[in-house]
C-alpha cells in the first residue's frame, strides 16, 4: 500500500512465477500462480535466486509472500512424472546420472533458499493457507514468520521416500528444537497457527485479514533503528550457535567497539 507522498512500487523480476518489486527500503518477493497454490519447480528457485541477487542495496526489509489462498503447497509433482517439466531434467532422470551431478544441481535449487538470511537484510515470510514441503522450507528460510490463522505447515518429504534438502532442517531446529523436529517431519503432521507461535515457528499470528497490515506494521518498525546496528545485531545472533559463551562476549566487544568508532566518525 503506497500513501500520498510514496512512489509506486518498481517491478524488477515478474517470471517463473516470481516478482519482485521494490519500494523504497522494502522489498517484496510474492510468488504469482495461486491457480496451482503457488507449487514450485527449477524454473521458480532459479527466479527467486535471481531476486535475491537483483535486490537494490536501498532495501532493508525483504516481505516474501504468496498469491492467493496457500503461501505454497510445495513442490509442484509434475516433477515426479517421466517428462518432468518443459526444458528440464525429471528428478528421475537426475537420479539416474552421476551423484556428483545430482549434487550440484541440488546445490543450485538450494541457492533460492540461502539469500534471506543475508545479514544487510532482515526478511519476513507472510504465510496463508499451506505451507507444505518447499513451502515450509521457503517459509523457514526467512528470518521472521508471520502467519495467519488458517495456516497449515507440514514438512511431507519423509512420507514420500524423501527427505527436507531445501535448507529447512537447520532452521526447523533452532526454533523448535530436535525432538519436536524430529516428530514434524517423521510424521508429516500439519503444524497450525496456535502451535506456530506458541513454539516460535512464528513470530506472530494474526487473523487472515489482518496479515499485510500486520507484515506492514512490523516492516516499518524494523525501518526504525539504524541499517548498520541491526547489521551488526542480526550477525551476532546468527553466530550464536558456533560460539562459546565467552567467544560470544568478544564478539559483542568488538562489534560494538566498530559502532562506537563509526558514531563517533572513526569508521573506516
Amino acid at each position: 500500500m503506497t500513501t500520498p507522498d510514496s512512489v509506486d512500487p518498481v517491478v524488477v523480476i515478474d517470471k517463473d512465477g516470481v516478482r519482485l518489486t521494490v519500494e523504497d527500503a522494502v522489498a517484496t518477493v510474492t510468488l504469482t500462480n495461486p491457480a496451482k497454490r503457488n507449487a514450485q519447480s527449477p524454473a521458480l528457485w532459479r527466479a527467486l535466486t535471481e531476486a535475491g541477487r537483483s535486490l537494490p542495496g536501498t532495501v532493508r526489509v525483504v516481505v516474501l509472500r504468496g498469491e492467493g489462498k496457500s503461501f505454497s503447497a510445495g513442490l509442484d509433482r509434475q516433477a515426479f512424472t517421466p517428462e518432468g517439466f518443459d526444458g528440464e531434467p525429471s528428478f528421475l532422470d537426475m537420479a539416474r546420472g552421476p551423484e556428483a551431478e545430482l549434487d550440484a544441481i541440488i546445490a543450485e535449487y538450494q541457492d533460492a533458499f540461502t539469500w534471506w538470511r543475508r545479514s544487510d537484510i532482515v526478511s519476513i515470510a507472510a504465510v496463508q493457507g499451506h505451507a507444505i514441503g518447499a513451502g515450509f522450507q521457503l517459509a523457514l528460510a526467512c528470518d521472521l514468520r508471520v502467519v495467519a490463522d488458517d495456516v497449515q505447515f507440514a514438512m511431507r518429504e519423509t512420507s514420500l521416500g524423501l527427505v527436507p534438502d531445501l535448507t529447512g532442517t537447520h532452521p526447523l531446529v533452532s526454533l523448535v528444537g530436535y525432538a519436536r523436529a524430529l516428530e514434524i517431519c517423521a510424521t508429516g503432521r500439519f503444524v497450525h497457527a496456535e502451535e506456530a507461535e506458541r513454539t516460535g515457528l512464528a513470530n506472530l499470528a494474526v487473523p487472515a485479514g489482518e496479515l499485510d497490515a500486520a507484515v506492514r506494521d512490523l516492516s516499518a518498525a524494523l525501518l526504525t533503528a539504524p541499517r548498520d546496528a541491526v547489521i551488526e545485531t542480526k550477525a551476532l545472533l546468527q553466530g550464536v550457535s558456533g560460539r562459546t559463551y565467552e567467544e560470544q562476549r568478544v564478539a559483542e566487544r568488538a562489534a560494538q567497539g566498530r559502532r562506537l568508532r563509526d558514531l563517533a566518525g572513526l569508521g573506516d
